[in-house]
């Protein structure tokens, strides 16, 4: 139940009544009408700018329309008042039995609580991570691994069916090198001095038990064997080392992924698929042959200054024609592109949302090109782009890791710090600005740690129910009776205030959802356990506030309502952003 959506269809009903409406009603566009919380709680529960953006067609003083619609929400039994602020604002209070029907709502659907049907239905791939697998996770790839897979379960929350989708570059050059820095390690795991890793070569530990194991399975059969027959054997369990290295990362982060598509499946029967997308983007008039310019600055490795098959992206919305097909008949890295977005397209996805690094910047416009070429415009392509973590503890630079040999693996940070504290803090920032990430800052107890403060809240609403069934033994907290007890009950300012900020999750919702913003989530979380904590701590002031009163156990199930309303909210965002709501902080 999202309370400014049902207010704003109250507002725009007040308004179908109005005469000066009805008379330009067919003139009028009340997509611009909306509901949502004042900037100054002190003004009320819900704030419209209908007279504001309806007042110029009209016709009238904004003032003088705002007066004449809140003559007709004066009407309406669940407002309490209603008054005209600055230039034609109306600010909108509601009344308490509303306020406590609402909680008693928010009780009976607990965690689902929040859940919405704005997506429709409709039908969107998000793929995130898609790391070469060449070695284990790393920090770079933590960020986007969880704006990812937390963006993902905000969708399937906000009623879209979402498909969680990881690329593996399996078919690029880099596969090669792969193969060959394992080929190093199977020969001195056979007992073979190496010396120090040749450069382009990748040096770091990893690699050595895939030595090891291809040691037990081969012998010295693999030694044997010239390159272009030991290759493809050592790719192949490389490969699958590596993915299940990469998995065992993303689990440790408690990221899951339902679809794993292999780059070298596009290339596979002759590149059937890759050909395939070619001749639907020739059919459709996006193919020609021809040549390109010099780019500005360092050549791209696929440049060539002949005549190629070119995609005709620059009518699509691209800065460049793209190559698809090089002079010598290959297909360019961008053709696998093409190919793999056409294989999502005809999966019936109608929305594809890429999660990158921000060193992909320069391929936003191409995907964006592709997916206008390739769908007709029915699809949408989205891309985000996660900006860089910096790693510190206590304020100094985080040095690198010796068994990744030149990063910080994802596997370090979460073992140091705990999933929790990672998944929450890399949301807690837009990705698209960079983020610092402290070791020390986001294991402290303190309000200034955003995912401990969020726990900490949840794990005082379990509290509060221990302690009342102490002071009751008998005590009965299903939700039905919670609910019920809420009616007539809760009238205190401080308990409608943090109403207030429960019913603004719905909201927070479908608009991070719409947004593709699931930072805004995070933040929300932190100001409801703000809010919490607050009314909390003014029971030790005012003893008449606290939630649990010996003396009176009806007052105490009304309040073990709203705290289980508290608990149920901060449960369902948790799970959202993949993090877990604490029964007790240890």
């Amino acid at each position: 139940m999202n309370l400014f959506t049902d207010f704003e269809d109250r507002i725009k009903n007040a308004l179908e009544s109005l005469e000066i409406v009805k008379e330009k009603r067919s003139e009028l566009d009340f997509g611009r009408v909306n509901a949502e919380p004042p900037r100054d709680s002190a003004h009320g529960d819900v704030a419209t700018n209908a007279a504001m953006v309806l007042s110029k067609p009209l016709g009238t003083n904004p003032r003088a329309l705002a007066e004449l619609i809140c003559e007709k929400l004066r009407q309406d039994p669940d407002i309490s008042d209603v008054s005209v602020a600055g230039p034609g604002f109306i600010n909108v209070r509601l009344s308490k039995a509303y306020w406590q029907r609402l909680i008693a709502r928010m009780i009976e659907l607990g965690t689902d609580f929040g859940r919405s049907d704005v997506g429709g239905g409709r039908k969107v791939n998000v793929e995130y991570v898609s790391a070469n697998p060449t070695g284990p996770m790393h920090v770079g790839h933590c960020r986007g691994a969880v704006v990812g897979d937390a963006l993902a379960n905000l969708l399937g929350f906000a009623g879209y069916e979402v498909t969680k989708e990881y690329y593996i570059n399996d078919a690029g050059s880099q596969i090669d090198v792969l193969a060959r820095s394992v080929f190093l390690r199977y020969r001195e795991a056979l007992g073979e001095s190496i010396g120090d890793i040749p450069a382009g070569l990748y040096p770091g530990d990893y690699l050595v038990p895939v030595g090891e194991a291809l040691k037990a399975e081969f012998g010295t059969r693999l030694r044997a064997m010239p390159e272009d027959q030991w290759l493809p054997i050592v790719k192949d369990r490389a490969i699958d080392a590596m993915m299940g290295m990469i998995r065992e990362d993303l689990a440790a982060l408690n990221v899951t992924h339902e679809v794993f598509y292999s780059e070298r499946s596009l290339h596979a029967d002759g590149a059937t698929a890759i050909r395939t997308a070619i001749n639907d983007l020739t059919f459709k008039g996006h193919v020609y042959k021809g040549t390109l310019p010099p780019p500005k600055g360092q050549l791209p490795e696929d440049w060539e200054d002949r005549e190629q098959v070119l995609f005709r992206s620059t009518e699509v919305g691209d800065d460049i024609d793209r190559p698809l097909i090089k002079s010598d008949g290959s297909y360019t890295y961008f053709a696998a592109d093409v190919a793999y977005f056409k294989d999502k397209f005809d999966r019936g996805f109608d929305e594809m949302i890429y999660v990158l690094g921000a060193d992909h910047g320069g391929y936003v416009k191409r995907l964006e090109a592709v997916a206008r070429a390739v769908s007709g415009g029915k699809a949408k392509l989205t891309v985000l782009l996660c900006q860089l973590v910096k790693l510190y503890r206590n304020g100094e630079p985080v040095k690198m890791s010796k068994r990744s040999g030149d990063f910080v693996t994802l596997r370090d940070v979460v073992e140091e710090v705990g999933r929790d504290p990672v998944r929450f803090m890399m949301l807690y920032r837009k990705n698209s600005e960079p983020l610092d990430f402290d070791f020390a800052k986001v294991t402290e107890q303190s309000k200034d740690n955003p995912v401990f403060y969020v726990q900490y809240a949840h794990a005082r609403c379990m509290s509060v129910f221990r302690q009342a069934r102490e002071a009751f033994t008998d005590l009965d907290t299903d939700s039905k009776i919670l609910a019920d007890a809420v009616a007539g009950r809760l009238e205190d300012p401080s308990e409608m205030q943090l109403a207030a900020k429960l019913a603004e999750y719905p909201r927070v919702i479908e608009q991070s959802a719409q947004a593709q913003e699931p930072h805004r989530l995070a933040f929300y979380l932190y100001d409801l356990a703000s809010a919490f904590h607050a009314h909390w701590n003014k029971g030790k002031d005012q003893p008449e506030l606290r939630f649990v009163n010996d003396k009176n156990r009806e007052l105490s199930l009304a309040r073990l309502g709203l705290v289980y309303a508290v608990a149920s909210v901060l449960k369902s965002g948790l799970l959202i952003v993949g993090a877990e709501a604490k029964e007790e902080m240890r």
